[in-house]
């Protein structure tokens, strides 16, 4: 006998098996997860042994797609008694068959084949799979029992079942053979490709291999389905490419029927070829197939809502650059039922691949409460700001009108601006500034949401076109396309930002932490390691953001998978490394160089020296809205949830009515039902659904995956088992879902997903009743959350969004400020959630306010970290969030809320010269919420140690008669005890504590 060993474990020699015929097809079933996947795999074979001996050998024709099946261990089971095998030993193993030799030691039965073993590895909510590897678990003295030469097979396979049917490989990833594939390929060889027609209720799910579905199935040159009237019908092409392809591309007749009713052809479409992109700008995808694979090419029928009952056919031809056309005759029979809302409801369906090219409020359209634009000559007001256009095309002055308070607007404006913004374009030769020509200021487009206008400023060597736009929230976006006319040497190439010294108190970015703006700011470009492009430069009342770009700007991933994709270095203003930025004050301003260094421009060269801008803050505080939605972040009993005081529920992902991450579809009658019954008892419910990752529980994952990078971001795959098991590679895992084995996919950036994600929170708003959503994190930009932002409040329904960030300020997130990265969604979002990973003990108020409150943005929000510093938190005007912690207990501090009547308070913060009441230490600040003869005083201390405070009061401004004044500590759990206090008291503050003291007239 011959016994050959690799890896670890036995294994008989191949000639043995050669010429080996399988018998009838494996039937495949559901185990009803009734093993422990994460011990013994997600797959394993039931076989049956009928003989009176105990030596077993069964050849297991499991048709595998993974890769190295013969390293992977096999562990064999025995049914009766649930105990591990050790007597196992193995012949061929392959991706089509497995020749196994095991101990029945319960005689004639049924025993377990498990193949695909694994163990998790890594943090729970990042698992890594990994595979347990073939080992020898044998007594030597058994293998000598076997003689493979006489000895044949004596059990068989039943059936082959998966943990689950999520996990179950049937029917689209189960392999066809090498010989049924070559003799596909054979009977095809004078063909360039092969197209297998698939309905949509069967995925294409493997690229390197046909599914034995289609072997069995055979090839035909004929589709059918049946549609209902509206609906969104979908169905695949699955081009198997037997050369490689280039510029595969669909087109699709009329269809008609018996009586002459026609379908056009513009009603239907292949969403891999073409569409429309999240920004409603034309896509056009160029497809190859590189000979061996299989590329499934999924349309989109529109079926119209008055098409007349009956069967309609038509063709699809698939041609590719250089080859013969391929037809397919389709046949679609019409029902005479009418689908709701195109067959959305019915996601399993893919009736919503329709919606990846929806372009559902693109129209820009102010969105309250903002106004529209207004221009006057150069000038263009929106709310609360001004903007002053110079001839060449830039800002001569932006102002701003709020009141340092933040709760109104005044006359007097704050002008951020010593002088106009303006470039310096320094010659080489003789270091001096260019002259330019302008041929002044043209608008473009004058309408409520956006205006633009372009300029064009030139001498003899350059040409600088700039194009403009202002946007109804603030936003402004600046192309300055510099062509060179003639050659040139450049000295230097730079912005300038000359912000008023009182419009510059603070600064955030650029490696700096939101804070007092130091002296001195010096940065240079490193997008490897650093998602950072701009700052945020600005007061309480008046400020400017501006991120520098070029025409080959693209959005990085965010959060902790930012080195996979960071941002691209600017070819104008990074130049190779001579480019940055600095901040200082030089005159009376304090000066922001934005400057690229030393460069030579061959004539014709084009840079493009792009930027933003946005104009904070973006609206008045909304304090009433802070004092009266009281949120409450945990799926619970809504009786008990409206016994606290809360009335805002947000229910995360993860939960029985929304379980799997950013895919809130599948429990959606449950969700339903729950919010139904939240809004008897007042109450209102966000749930968790943003844009990062998508859960591999997502109907349409095949098909977004058949869409190459354009959804899901290219990777090294790994991670959870199912996403190895079903994606192969070239993928990210993120997050997952230890309990319910939810495992995440990273999506790529922007892209067409974010129509779905439109399309989809519409739905939810109008069928499910949702009143809003929770952010966690963001990987959409701007022109994404107008949209969500408009479909969320369609119909007056209250389109409520909150955002959650935890600290970027780290290597894996690329060291960027939370407010920085997300600070063009901050018009549109209700609250922050700012604080995971924030330290609240060490940092100055100036961090306080600008990275975590919102309040200089015109937002209030909510800590996180530890349930935050209460004490601190108020001078802000914020509490924890109840339900997210066990130890999160704001309902003391809402109870005084009530008690006092925060509604209608005027909240006047220590930042503001108008505060009337300060303390003798610089260190223990004041924030002071009044009404008529009432005011309450949030007093906080960042001092070093317990102190003593004086309150020095302007009782006039208070509004309260001295005299008749009386001080107050009201008892708060867990907050303070209650105390009476004389006007002129010395109050003890312990160290990182304050006070909540309520001052009334007698």
């Amino acid at each position: 006998m011959i016994i050959i060993k690799r890896t670890g474990i036995f294994l008989l020699p191949f000639i043995l098996f050669a010429g080996i015929s399988f018998g009838q097809q494996v039937k495949y079933t559901n185990g009803a997860d009734s093993w422990n996947a994460d011990s013994l795999g997600n797959h394993r074979a039931v076989v049956t042994c009928h003989g009176a001996g105990k030596l077993v050998r069964v050849i297991i024709e499991w048709r595998r797609r993974d890769n190295n099946p013969q390293g992977k261990k096999i562990i064999v089971q025995d049914a009766k008694t649930g105990k591990q095998i050790e007597n196992v030993s193995t012949g061929n193993i392959n991706r089509e068959y497995g020749d196994i030799y095991f101990e029945a030691v319960s005689g004639p039965g049924k025993y377990y084949v498990y193949y695909m073993p694994y163990r998790n590895e890594g943090r729970s909510n990042y698992p890594r799979g990994v595979y347990l590897q073939a080992t020898a678990t044998a007594n030597p003295q058994w293998l000598q029992t076997i003689h493979p030469l006489a000895f044949k097979p004596n059990a068989v396979c039943n059936e082959i079942q998966s943990i689950n049917a999520f996990n179950s490989f049937y029917p689209m990833e189960v392999i066809a053979t090498a010989k049924e594939t070559d003799a596909i390929k054979k009977k095809f060889a004078g063909d360039p490709f092969i197209i297998f027609p698939e309905d949509r209720m069967h995925p294409v799910r493997m690229k390197k291999d046909l599914p034995q579905r289609w072997i069995i199935k055979g090839t035909t040159a004929n589709f059918a389905g049946v549609a209902g009237k509206g609906e969104n019908y979908a169905f695949q092409l699955g081009v198997y490419a037997l050369r490689d392809l280039q510029d595969v591309a669909v087109s699709f007749s009329d269809f008609k029927n018996a009586t002459g009713n026609v379908i056009d052809a513009k009603n239907i479409s292949c969403i891999n070829t073409d569409g429309t992109g999240y920004d409603n700008m034309p896509v056009k995808n160029k497809i190859d197939i590189l000979a061996g694979t299989v590329q499934s090419l999924w349309c989109s029928m529109q079926i119209p809502l008055q098409a007349v009952a009956g069967l309609y056919k038509g063709t699809a031809s698939v041609k590719s650059a250089g080859a013969k056309e391929n037809k397919i005759s389709l046949f679609i029979t019409v029902s005479n039922s009418t689908v709701v809302n195109h067959g959305a409801n019915e996601p399993q369906k893919m009736t919503r691949l329709a919606w990846l090219n929806s372009g559902l409020a693109q129209q820009n359209d102010v969105i309250a409460p903002y106004t529209p634009l207004q221009a006057d000559g150069n000038t263009i007001s929106l709310l609360g700001r001004k903007v002053e256009l110079n001839a060449d095309g830039f800002p001569k002055q932006i102002q701003t009108f709020f009141t340092e308070e933040m709760t109104g607007l005044s006359d007097q404006p704050n002008n951020l601006f010593t002088e106009p913004i303006h470039f310096h374009f320094t010659r080489g030769a003789d270091g001096k500034d260019m002259k330019f020509k302008n041929g002044g200021l043209i608008f473009t487009k004058k309408e409520p949401g956006t205006i633009q206008w372009r300029a064009v400023n030139t001498n003899d060597t350059l040409e600088i076109a700039v194009t403009g736009s202002l946007e109804f929230d603030g936003f402004l976006a600046y192309t300055v396309k510099v062509t060179a006319l003639n050659d040139a040497d450049m000295k230097e190439i730079t912005m300038h930002l000359p912000f008023k010294k009182e419009a510059a108190t603070y600064l955030m970015g650029l490696g700096q932490k939101g804070d007092l703006r130091p002296d001195s700011v010096g940065w240079k470009w490193d997008v490897a390691n650093k998602n950072q492009d701009g700052a945020w430069v600005g007061a309480v009342n008046a400020g400017l953001q501006y991120s520098l770009r070029d025409e080959k700007y693209t959005r990085p991933l965010n959060t902790n998978f930012y080195l996979q994709k960071p941002l691209l270095p600017p070819s104008s203003w990074d130049n190779g490394g001579k480019g940055g930025i600095t901040i200082a004050q030089k005159g009376t301003a304090i000066l922001a160089n934005n400057y690229s260094g030393k460069r030579s421009i061959k004539k014709g060269e084009v840079l493009w020296y792009n930027f933003t801008l946005l104009i904070t803050p973006f609206h008045i505080l909304n304090t009433d809205f802070q004092w009266s939605n009281r949120f409450y972040h945990k799926y619970n009993n809504l009786d008990s949830i409206k016994a606290t005081g809360a009335t805002v529920v947000n229910i995360h992902h993860a939960t029985p009515i929304n379980p799997w991450i950013n895919y809130p579809f599948i429990e959606w009658k449950k969700m339903k039902g729950y919010i139904d019954t939240a809004h008897s008892l007042g109450l209102k419910v966000k749930i968790y659904n943003t844009v990062r990752e998508l859960s591999n529980h997502a109907y349409e994952t095949e098909a977004l995956r058949s869409l190459g990078h354009e959804i899901y971001s290219p990777g090294n795959g790994g991670g959870f088992s199912w996403l190895q098991e079903h994606l192969d590679s070239d993928y990210i895992a993120a997050w997952f879902v230890p309990g319910i084995k939810d495992a995440a996919i990273i999506n790529s950036g922007m892209n067409r997903w974010h129509n779905y994600y439109v399309e989809g929170m519409n739905w939810l708003t109008q069928n499910v009743g949702i009143d809003g959503i929770y952010l966690d994190d963001v990987a959409f930009d701007r022109i994404t959350m107008k949209r969500i932002k408009r479909v969320l409040t369609k119909d007056n329904h209250p389109g409520i969004i909150d955002l959650h960030s935890a600290n970027q300020y780290n290597k894996s997130d690329g060291f960027n400020n939370s407010a920085i990265l997300y600070m063009e969604h901050f018009p549109y979002l209700n609250r922050l959630w700012f604080g995971e990973y924030f330290d609240y003990e060490k940092n100055d108020p100036g961090f306080f306010l600008t990275e975590v409150s919102g309040i200089p943005f015109g937002l209030m929000g909510e800590m996180l970290q530890g349930d935050g510093n209460p004490w601190r938190g108020m001078v802000y005007g914020m509490t924890s969030r109840l339900g997210w912690s066990d130890k999160s207990n704001p309902c003391p501090i809402w109870n005084l809320w009530n008690e006092v009547g925060m509604q209608g308070t005027e909240m006047i913060g220590y930042w503001s010269s108008h505060c009337p009441v300060k303390t003798n230490n610089d260190k223990v600040l004041v924030t002071v919420y009044k009404k008529k003869g009432f005011a309450l005083l949030s007093v906080a201390s960042w001092a070093d140690t317990t102190t003593q405070i004086q309150l020095k009061i302007d009782w006039k401004t208070l509004g309260i008669s001295e005299s008749k004044a009386v001080i107050t500590a009201p008892a708060i759990k867990d907050f303070q005890s209650p105390h009476n206090f004389a006007k002129d008291e010395m109050i003890t503050v312990e160290k990182n504590k304050g006070w909540l003291l309520i001052v009334r007239e007698q």
